[in-house]
């Protein structure tokens, strides 16, 4: 069973950085991809950064250029580094994977998340 465990997240004034870690337990086939995403209270779940296998990342327009999304060379951990948070921002923030538990077996699994709070 595959597990994920993030970390990092906590209060930081609007203009500050934070590192988001997650930690994947539990062995698949093949990982797709691997990314963070968000949820702020009321709001639906967007997308912050994803990175696939072929290595290519993705960012969201409204963190680009101030987030970077980095792995481990096993797939086993992914890192979200954020500079010059801004308020808004505030929310739950989850890791996720997806890919094969076997050739035919798809996986989609997510963190409990981390809360980040930016004060203004």
């Amino acid at each position: 069973q595959v597990q994920l465990a993030e970390s990092g997240g906590g209060l930081v004034q609007a203009g500050g950085s934070l590192t988001l870690s997650c930690v994947r337990s539990g062995s698949m086939f093949r990982v797709v991809s691997l990314g963070w995403y968000r949820q702020a209270p009321g709001q639906q779940c967007e997308l912050v950064a994803t990175v696939n296998a072929g290595g290519g990342t993705h960012y969201a327009d409204y963190v680009e250029g101030r987030c970077t999304l980095s792995r481990d060379n096993a797939w086993n951990s992914i890192y979200l580094q954020m500079n010059n948070l801004k308020a808004e921002e505030t929310a739950t923030y989850y890791c996720n994977v997806q890919g094969y538990l076997s050739p035919t077996s798809w996986d989609d699994d997510w963190g409990q998340g981390t809360q980040v709070t930016v004060s203004s």
